[in-house]
């Protein structure tokens, strides 16, 4: 399985960059996952980013946006997936993910479902308009499907995904 240091080499043989930055020590840490495309005597162009948090638990690992803009993007996502996944596994406890498929229209919210089970992710439960629901909506932003997958099994996915681009 590719590790984190693969990966980033990876990106640079794509000439793309490839950056973690990680804040917090021991309780909640913040992530923030980039890509970008270097470009001469300007800032690199950003062309995806996936913002997440994790807690020092098994299933801690909680992802949030993921964004992917620009041409020539197609191994933009699987890069981002896989180096979120093996940063997890190599460096926090966490061996499951959460993730919402937000609802913010039907065909929307079918193609994200889609989209998180080709990367092995799986129902736990429908955030909705229930008194129940609040402080998850709140916490994840909105309402839609709550799902869940193992990292090791989603890095693996995303590799393959990778792989398949080529």
């Amino acid at each position: 399985m590719l590790n984190l240091a693969a990966l980033e080499e990876r990106a640079r043989e794509r000439g793309l960059l490839l950056r973690l930055q990680v804040k917090g020590l021991a309780g909640v840490r913040g992530l923030r996952v980039v890509l970008a495309r270097p470009r001469a005597e300007q800032p690199p162009l950003l062309l995806g980013e996936l913002k997440g948090w994790c807690l020092p638990l098994a299933d801690g690992l909680r992802l949030d946006t993921m964004r992917v803009q620009g041409e020539r993007t197609a191994a933009v996502g699987p890069l981002i997936w896989a180096a979120t996944f093996a940063w997890a596994l190599e460096e926090t406890p966490c061996r499951s993910a959460r993730l919402l498929a937000i609802r913010d229209g039907e065909r929307q919210h079918r193609r994200l479902r889609r989209y998180f089970q080709r990367l092995g992710f799986r129902p736990v439960r429908e955030l909705g308009g229930g008194p129940l629901d609040l402080a998850p909506r709140l916490l994840w932003g909105g309402a839609g499907l709550l799902m869940q997958g193992h990292c090791d099994e989603a890095l693996r996915r995303s590799v393959r995904w990778l792989a398949c681009i080529q």
